[in-house]
C-alpha cells in the first residue's frame, strides 16, 4: 500500500467522526439559550408551540389528559412518571415501567421548568411540558442533552402529599 493512500485514509477516518456529530447537532447555537419557539420538533413528538400555553420564552405546556385529583402545589411532595425527549424525536430518560419520581415541588429538586410546568396540575393529569435551555440544562447540557438544548417531557401526575 502507498504511503500517500495511508496518509489519505489517516485524514478520511479522522475526519467522519467529526463529520457525524457535526451532522447530529441541531440548528441551536451552543452558546446561545434555545428558543422553543423557534426550533424545529421531530413530528412523532406531536408539538405544535402555537397550540400550547405559553409560561414565558423558556416554557410551553399543553394538557393530554386534565386531572381531576389534587393540584400540585409549590412545597407539596409529587409523584409523576414521565417521559423525556430531544426535539428530534429521540427518547433520553423514562420512568414508565421503572419506578416513579417523587420529589417536592418549588424547592429545586428538579429542572426549574418542571417545578413551574407541574404546578396546578391535577392528579390523574398527563401535560407535555417543552423547555428551553434557560429553564432545562442550561449551557451545562447533561448526558444525551447538549448545552442549551430544549427538551420536551411528557409528565403523568401520580399522587400529591
Amino acid at each position: 500500500m502507498s504511503s500517500s493512500f495511508v496518509r489519505l485514509r489517516r485524514r478520511v477516518v479522522a475526519f467522519v467522526p467529526f463529520a457525524l456529530l457535526a451532522a447530529s447537532v441541531s440548528c441551536t447555537e451552543p452558546d446561545k439559550p434555545s428558543d422553543p419557539a423557534t426550533d424545529t420538533f421531530a413530528p412523532s413528538l406531536g408539538v405544535n408551540i402555537a397550540q400550547m400555553t405559553k409560561i414565558s420564552d423558556a416554557l410551553y405546556y399543553q394538557d393530554l389528559v386534565t386531572g381531576t385529583g389534587t393540584a400540585a402545589a409549590s412545597g407539596r411532595t409529587v409523584t409523576v412518571n414521565y417521559t423525556g425527549w430531544l426535539v428530534d424525536g429521540t427518547q433520553f430518560d423514562t420512568s414508565v415501567g421503572k419506578t416513579p419520581l417523587t420529589f417536592t415541588l418549588g424547592t429545586g429538586e428538579v429542572i426549574q421548568g418542571w417545578d413551574l410546568g407541574i404546578l396546578n396540575m391535577k392528579v390523574g393529569g398527563k401535560r407535555r411540558l417543552v423547555i428551553g435551555s434557560d429553564l432545562g440544562y442550561g449551557a451545562g447540557g447533561n448526558g444525551a442533552i447538549r448545552p442549551n438544548q430544549t427538551i420536551v417531557f411528557d409528565v403523568q401526575l401520580l399522587s400529591v402529599q
